[in-house]
């Protein structure tokens, strides 16, 4: 069973800046694609970012695109979400996924079997 530890969410105000960490267990580090999803109160739970197995490409959906990175340190086994720049409608749980997904599979949550524990993200306006 693939753990996720994940941490970093927080209260911050529009326009501030949060990281989230991820630590996967064992050698999922290396063997799959991590992935961020969001899901807000009252929504489905929806993509943000996954780098996929090897580090080798990284994915963004739209409403992030040029405010998020998603990163990796080799060297400690961890993903990072870097969010800049955050507006109120950012709100949301954010959660760390692994999984072995294809190209066009890895927006869709389905894709992914294992998930960490969540961590609240609360932008101000």
């Amino acid at each position: 069973q693939v753990q996720l530890v994940e941490s970093g969410g927080g209260l911050v105000q529009t326009g501030g800046s949060l990281r989230l960490s991820c630590a996967p267990s064992g050698r999922t580090f290396n063997t799959h694609s991590i992935a961020w999803f969001r899901q807000a109160p009252g929504k489905e739970r929806e993509f943000v970012a996954a780098i996929k197995a090897g580090g080798g490409n990284i994915y963004y959906a739209d409403s992030v695109k040029g405010r998020f990175t998603a990163s990796r340190d080799v060297g400690k086994k961890t993903v990072y979400l870097q969010m800049n720049s955050l507006r109120p409608e950012d709100t949301a749980v954010y959660y760390c996924t692994a999984g072995t997904p294809i190209t066009s599979t890895l927006r869709y949550a389905s894709s992914y079997p294992s998930w960490g524990q969540g961590t609240q993200v609360t932008v101000s306006s």
